[in-house]
């Protein structure tokens, strides 16, 4: 029901996940009277509607999320993966509210303070770099860092790069550079390094992320979604400049003609569509955050996202890496200057 679009995209997205995923079932939540209409691919043997009475605005407060819609579409989809009825829960709903909902219903794991958002960001070695956070933490501690490295390695470990590169992310590579909190960082991830909890590459800058330098790269959560929006206007900026040279004369269109080829598919790399779905890390269950925009093409690949995760045991693979961890993920002690972005 969340998103800008609801079921006329979401919908098709099923449709088109259940045809390349025959051994999938989906519960679709939401209200009964929007789903009462199910696109042709949408059968009773393959999808359950599960009914919520209500819908959780993308302009709702996170308060009125949590306390006041309990029976949401989003709470209710969280609800069955904690009662063991899916395996995972993917929204393009509000994301705060997603992200309160999931840690108040899920709980986190042992040895984690603070969810975080993790996503991938495509890198010019053809492959994609995984960051996180995302926005869910705006401020952060060094132990909060190194949380996000360990959940971020057990993320990628499951798709099947076992050693994951971490770098973590900086104003220069030299140790010395940053502020006390990334000084900090980086002694942990040194630490957890030699311990063998993780491969810590060492600091990395922002061209680093589309380098592709890394498998993962950590930040706060204020730093990566900055980063995250920025690459996403990648993709619409080549597609603008493309309409711009097709109308300057027949010289630069054919020009642009020539080169189209390449620029397309320079734009499908870039295209984050195919990278939608970012995992809420650290939580009790699998929870995939869908753009609020997307598509019915992203958000299929969100669901595909949820699928693999679940295939790969990533839920298991977290708990493994934290509980390796343990003597360095000490939980942090509550500090009123830090907290979640809601």
């Amino acid at each position: 029901m969340g998103g800008d679009h609801g079921p006329s995209v979401t919908l098709p997205a099923c449709a088109a996940f259940l045809a390349a995923h025959p051994r999938a079932h989906l519960l679709l939540v939401g209200r009964p009277e929007a789903l009462a209409s199910l696109p042709r691919g949408l059968d009773a043997q393959r999808c359950t509607v599960v009914p919520a009475s209500e819908v959780v605005a993308m302009d709702d407060p996170v308060e009125v999320a949590l306390r006041r819609k309990k029976d949401s579409s989003m709470r209710v989809a969280i609800a069955q993966v904690k009662d063991g009825a899916a395996d995972a829960a993917v929204s393009a709903g509000n994301t705060g509210a997603l992200m309160a909902i999931a840690r108040y219903v899920l709980k986190t794991l042992e040895g984690i303070d603070r969810p975080a958002i993790a996503t991938q960001i495509p890198n010019a070695r053809g492959g994609a770099t995984t960051m996180l956070d995302l926005g869910a933490n705006v401020d952060c501690t060094a132990e909060h860092l190194l949380q996000f490295a360990v959940m971020g390695s057990a993320l990628v470990a499951a798709g099947g790069r076992e050693n994951p590169s971490v770098g973590l992310l900086n104003i220069g590579e030299e140790v010395i550079k940053g502020n006390d909190v990334i000084k900090r960082a980086g002694q942990l991830l040194r630490e957890a390094a030699e311990r063998g909890d993780l491969h810590f590459h060492g600091n990395v800058e922002g061209n680093d992320i589309f380098k592709g330098t890394t498998d993962i790269v950590v930040c706060d959560g204020f730093v990566g979604n900055v980063a995250l929006k920025t690459s996403e206007g990648l993709a619409g900026m080549i597609g603008a400049f493309l309409r711009e040279e097709f109308g300057r004369g027949w010289y630069a269109r054919l020009v642009a003609l020539l080169a189209w080829p390449v620029l397309m598919r320079f734009k499908r790399r870039l295209d984050h569509r195919r990278y939608n779905g970012a995992a809420l890390l650290g939580l009790r269950g699998l929870v995939f955050k869908s753009h609020g925009s997307a598509d019915a093409f992203a958000f299929e690949q969100a669901l595909r996202r949820a699928y693999d995760a679940a295939e790969a045991r990533l839920l298991e693979r977290v708990r493994e890496r934290i509980a390796h961890a343990a003597p360095l993920l000490a939980p942090v002690a509550a500090d009123p200057n830090l907290t979640p972005n809601g």
